[in-house]
């Protein structure tokens, strides 16, 4: 179990089944539209068929923080339709709030919100009976923690009070509760451990859901905690049963990188693994299914009225503020007063280039984002591009093109081809995350490397730096979500001809220019500095760095960053060009 079936910042799966098709659901947080929903007949390969929430008479969308919004959704099928219940934290005093459907691709019904029912993480089944139980995490001081009520679902409304269940094994944080009712047990299913690190799966059963509650004989049922499993913060699962009556479970988890205390960026992703009942306890398959890395690339030139489902924005329903145009997609940042207009897709890979066409009438980035704070961007304006880093307060412009005056004929052309960059131009800006550059113990500690790049007047491509992944990773940023990408227009507008995103091939794409640079001078600091060092790096410089390094060193402007953040001094620069020049070219 190594490869998400579903990648991306994708959490919190919620699973269910109609016929040969299965359905899953996740955590939007504060992006809309709310609740992706996804399909699959084989449960390895999935695609978007929709998003549950995406009209005010179902979420009022808020510019409020990154762990605001929808929190974890139940996709249950019963009565004939789809029916999915889940949280605005925005709106917690509302209680819990219910909107149904006859296909999942929509359209679904105005949201009902059950009174009462205050907390977070509520899930919906059907008894044997046709009585509808509603489980949560109750935030409620007179009956707190994991909490059951029967509901009417058309109407919203509790029919019982609210019992206590079993509150898991006493680790942190229990929550994401599901209930099934199996072969005459009520299971009851949990999150536990925090959705860090100590993320866990546990379960008890019981004859009666007031108890007693028997707790299973090997709990957690599945746990990567304190191990070296290349996925962690596992939990939050749900479980599913297939037309041959075998079981599976569909959970989250992250693919951590880099070094102690590893780091994580795309979010927390979903993964699968086999169930098998023994003795009327799960075992948990975790190599049950083959899951391909498989290949999301994709381009957009926006020549749909409406936006492909991939297409979300904070706190703001997309259709706002952006309107397709033959030109490509309109994005006004009057349309977004209260919030952002910014739209952004999830990356779904490892390493990934975004490259986006566009042409600019006041001033907008291109940007990978963690949240509001913390971004890396190529910031565009009439004046010229700008690379900009954001880690919370502290905000730096690392590198920048200045654009030429605008012509005084309309039709003057650059040497590329295009309008001169400026007042209406179009540009072309790229973003790459790749892998983060080799070395001894502690030497690549973080994730991944950001890379920004625009292309100059002449259409020649300027990469102003690669810079560490880490700061936009969800151990240093904090919060429940991960990395999106996308297009932010800050002041008039901006049409964005084409945005092609691309899944990087780890094994067998080239380091990019910028990532080997950052490893070159690291290593020539070494070089200078350790006598013992340079002995055993003039050996082996004629086969492996020598023509490398030159050429980079000719190439990369002196004032580039270093790996760690650093700048080269250009005198430093010139001592490394001549120490490489003295040494024997093999």
């Amino acid at each position: 179990m190594h490869t998400p079936i579903i990648p991306g910042f994708y959490p919190d799966p919620s699973i269910c089944r109609v016929g040969q098709t299965y359905y899953t659901a996740h955590s939007s947080f504060e992006y809309v539209p709310g609740v992706p929903l996804f399909s699959s007949t084989d449960l390895v390969t999935w695609t978007q068929v929709g998003n549950a929430l995406v009209r005010s008479a179902q979420l009022t969308p808020s510019a409020g923080s990154a762990n605001s919004g929808v929190y974890a959704p139940t996709l249950r099928h019963g009565r004939g339709k789809f029916w999915l219940v889940t949280t605005d934290v925005a709106q917690m005093t509302r209680g819990h709030f219910i909107v149904s459907a006859h296909d999942p691709a929509g359209p679904w019904s105005d949201a009902v919100f059950v009174e009462g029912a205050l907390g977070v993480d509520p899930d919906l089944m059907w008894d044997d009976d046709g009585v509808c139980h509603l489980t949560w995490k109750s935030f409620d001081v007179r009956c707190p923690g994991i909490v059951s009520a029967v509901v009417d679902p058309e109407a919203g409304r509790l029919l019982t009070e609210p019992i206590p269940l079993w509150q898991g094994l006493g680790l942190q944080a229990p929550e994401g509760p599901h209930l099934y009712r199996i072969d005459g047990w009520w299971y009851l299913l949990l999150a536990e451990g925090g959705t860090e690190r100590g993320h866990a799966v546990t379960m008890a059963r019981a004859r009666d859901l007031h108890g007693p509650w028997q707790e299973a004989p090997v709990n957690p049922v599945l746990t990567h905690r304190s191990t070296e499993h290349p996925v962690q913060n596992v939990g939050h699962a749900d479980l599913v049963q297939r037309p041959d009556g075998s079981w599976a479970m569909v959970f989250h988890g992250v693919r951590a990188r880099g070094q102690s205390p590893l780091f994580h960026v795309n979010g927390r992703e979903t993964f699968i693994a086999g169930l098998e009942w023994v003795d009327g306890w799960p075992r948990i398959d975790e190599d049950a299914f083959t899951v391909p890395v498989r290949d999301h690339s994709f381009t957009d030139r926006f020549e749909a009225v409406e936006l492909d489902r991939r297409w979300v924005a904070p706190g703001v329903a997309p259709a706002t503020f952006t309107r397709s145009t033959p030109n490509g997609l309109h994005i006004d940042s009057q349309a977004a007063p209260a919030a952002t207009a910014l739209l952004a897709v999830r990356p779904r890979d490892p390493e990934w280039t975004v490259q986006v066409r566009l042409r600019v009438q006041g001033s907008c980035r291109v940007l990978v984002r963690m949240d509001a704070d913390r971004w890396y961007g190529l910031s565009i304006d009439e004046r010229g591009t700008e690379a900009t880093l954001a880690i919370g307060p502290a905000v730096a412009t690392v590198g920048r093109i200045d654009h030429p005056e605008p012509p005084t004929s309309s039709n003057s052309t650059t040497a590329a081809g295009s309008a001169v960059p400026g007042r209406g131009a179009e540009v072309t800006v790229r973003i790459s995350a790749r892998a983060a550059a080799g070395g001894g113990f502690g030497v690549s500690g973080e994730p991944d490397h950001l890379e920004l790049a625009a292309l100059e007047p002449d259409g020649v491509e300027r990469v102003f730096g690669s810079f560490e992944g880490r700061y936009l990773s969800t151990e240093v940023a904090g919060g429940f979500t991960g990395r999106v990408v996308g297009v932010e227009v800050l002041h008039g507008s901006a049409t964005v001809r084409e945005f092609t995103y691309r899944t990087d091939d780890a094994a067998s794409a080239p380091a990019s220019p910028g990532m080997r640079y950052n490893l070159a001078v690291t290593t020539l600091h070494t070089l200078m500095d350790d006598p013992e060092a340079h002995a055993i790096l003039q050996e082996l410089m004629p086969d492996l760095l020598v023509h490398p390094l030159l050429h980079l060193i000719r190439e990369v402007p002196a004032q580039s960053l270093l790996r760690g953040g650093q700048e080269v001094p250009e005198q430093l620069a010139d001592d490394v060009l001549q120490r490489l020049q003295a040494l024997p070219a093999g």
